[in-house]
């Protein structure tokens, strides 16, 4: 019986490999600071997948792991379905390991509920003992904005989450449990996350995909508006000591960049072409040690394949000495999260 979703899946695939580039920089040590694994229809995502792109010509050395809401077991109740997700990331590894000889997938930012406030405390701890040394953070999504045009995460929050009293509890709860919080939001979402941040010092926030510049909706056509008013907010942020900054996300649909949308995917210089002056602005801001390049795979693949994005990423920190793109690459992340070799 013919799949649709499963020739779509095809058919992007072949899309993708129209651009097959020499890989720069063979040698850089990477490790692959956000990515996903699931099953969605059409969308497959695994183990084999992300091990088959890890060896795609770039040195991955390891990788993060971010929850996706994926394989949750809502047997155990609220508080502890997501800590299934965590022990799917592990039989994951273990397959990878199987199949390559080693670990590649070294860290779980897993889901924890911060609207529970310091009661979740016991979801840290379910995700510890099941992660296997892996768990080393929480992201508990807040992306959100007024516009019908621009879709909530698929946890739907509400506005205003990162302002909530309770929620902060919970952020400052992580800090306790020596874990990061990552945040994944909408660029004029910044202005609240400056508050969180300011009211869970002791907690190491990581900012996710650049803070999510939308280009869709209501900011279409406003690229340049959108990035100054990041820059602005993202300047206020680097002066905070608890925040970190992910490099990634330029892939997505919701930046508005269209990429998908052509016959032939972009090429890494193209992908360079339009975000370097951003992200090397990102870098200067925060510095080498609290930025981190990221994939954001699958989401990203959407534009592009693995091998073409981290050229790209290789073209933008070209200007940068070999000691600053360790710590792009690879170091900050393992700091950041506290990655055991």
């Amino acid at each position: 019986m013919h799949d649709p979703k499963s020739a779509h899946a095809a058919e992007r695939a072949a899309w993708r490999a129209q651009v097959r580039e020499e890989v720069l920089w063979p040698t850089q040590r990477i490790c692959d600071a956000h990515h996903h694994l699931w099953g969605h229809d059409g969308d497959h995502y695994f183990a084999a997948d992300l091990l088959a792109d890890a060896r795609d010509g770039h040195d991955v050395r390891s990788t993060i792991y971010v929850e996706c809401g994926w394989s949750y077991d809502e047997a155990r109740g609220p508080a502890l379905a997501p800590v299934a997700e965590t022990e799917f990331v592990v039989r994951e590894d273990e397959e990878i390991q199987r199949l390559a000889g080693r670990s590649l997938v070294r860290g779980i930012i897993a889901f924890a509920d911060m609207l529970r406030g310091a009661a979740c405390a016991d979801t840290l701890e379910a995700h510890a003992a099941a992660g296997g040394g892996r768990f080393c953070g929480v992201r508990h999504a807040v992306a959100w904005d007024g516009s019908p045009d621009i879709v909530a995460h698929q946890k739907s929050p509400p506005a205003g989450l990162l302002l909530d009293k309770t929620f902060q509890e919970g952020v400052r709860t992580l800090g306790r449990h020596g874990v990061a919080y990552d945040v994944w939001l909408y660029h004029p979402q910044m202005t609240e996350l400056v508050t969180l941040a300011k009211a869970a010092p002791d907690t190491t926030i990581v900012l996710d995909h650049l803070g999510a510049p939308l280009g869709i909706g209501p900011y279409a056509g406003k690229r340049e508006e959108v990035l100054a008013f990041c820059r602005e907010q993202l300047a206020t942020l680097a002066e905070l000591p608890n925040l970190r900054l992910k490099l990634g996300g330029i892939g997505m649909t919701v930046f508005g960049n269209r990429w998908h949308r052509r016959e032939v995917p972009p090429n890494s210089a193209e992908l360079a072409e339009v975000w370097s002056d951003h992200m090397r602005w990102c870098i200067d801001t925060f510095g080498p040690a609290r930025a981190m390049f990221e994939s954001n795979f699958p989401p990203d693949r959407r534009s592009c394949n693995y091998r073409t994005l981290w050229n790209a990423f290789k073209r933008i920190a070209e200007p940068y000495a070999q000691a600053e793109r360790d710590r792009l690459f690879h170091d900050t992340a393992v700091d950041v999260y506290k990655l055991t070799p």
